[in-house]
């Protein structure tokens, strides 16, 4: 049986201030737990009976079966789905040369939880490893992200770190960003390692970071001049970019 207790305790992790103090995030849906499992330390297992009859060898703190019902007043979803588990915030050491080495992503300003949720499938889907992030994006572990990226998390590490710092730091590699005044991105000499960052929805790349970006992309809309949308959701933009370094760097 859930206790109330722990339901507030599942309910608190939905702000940022108890997920941080907790140091744990909040993962549903069988799919998306599934993933996390190999992966995480899980603190707490919530599910139906039928959720734990196909999964015998679950490595967790502490596991509740519930009804279904019980689910329900758990969940921060409108349908839940079987399963519901906390786990961990991983401490990853923030890696300063993964960009030398193969091709990374960075956000900068990323304020949309789907968007981020996204960005990270999109991220896995291409193999990209390692995500930097500015400490003004959005928090990886909202529930709305951890949702959006479908278990991709487990795979795809991310680094909040001062990115115009981080940037700044690194050796003489390629630094991509998109603009409405870049250069065509299927006409430019692209690099298989470098970083890539994405901007805020609203306003771009901001300043600071601008002014470290060596190669400036655009992503031309068809055909080149006709009236069209006056930008792209920065989840298909990223989508966009990492489909074409992938494309010539298989």
């Amino acid at each position: 049986m859930l206790s109330k207790n722990k339901i507030k305790y599942i309910h608190s992790l939905e702000t940022k201030k108890a997920r941080k103090e907790e140091n744990a995030f909040i993962v549903e849906g069988f799919k998306s737990v599934d993933e996390f499992l190999p992966s995480f330390h899980c603190r707490l297992l919530v599910a139906t009976p039928s959720y734990l009859s196909s999964h015998t060898q679950i490595r967790a703190d502490e596991i509740i079966e519930v009804t279904t019902e019980e689910l329900t007043r758990a969940s921060l979803l409108k349908t839940p789905q079987e399963v519901l588990a906390i786990f961990e915030q991983p401490m990853d050491e923030l890696d300063m040369d993964a960009p030398t080495r193969s091709l990374c992503l960075a956000l900068d300003g990323v304020q949309d939880p789907g968007n981020m949720g996204t960005i990270i499938r999109v991220a896995d889907w291409f193999g990209i490893e390692h995500l930097y992030c500015s400490q003004n994006t959005v928090d990886v572990y909202n529930p709305k992200t951890i949702q959006a990226t479908m278990g991709a998390l487990a795979r795809v590490k991310v680094h909040y770190t001062d990115l115009a710092s981080f940037v700044q730091s690194l050796p003489n590699i390629p630094v991509y960003g998109t603009f409405l005044n870049g250069d065509i991105i299927y006409q430019r000499e692209l690099s298989p390692t470098g970083l890539i960052i994405m901007g805020n929805e609203g306003n771009g790349i901001s300043p600071e970071i601008e002014q470290r970006i060596t190669n400036r992309l655009y992503i031309p809309n068809y055909p080149i001049g006709r009236k069209t949308s006056e930008s792209l959701n920065v989840a298909i933009a990223t989508s966009i970019i990492c489909a074409e370094f992938r494309r010539r760097f298989r």
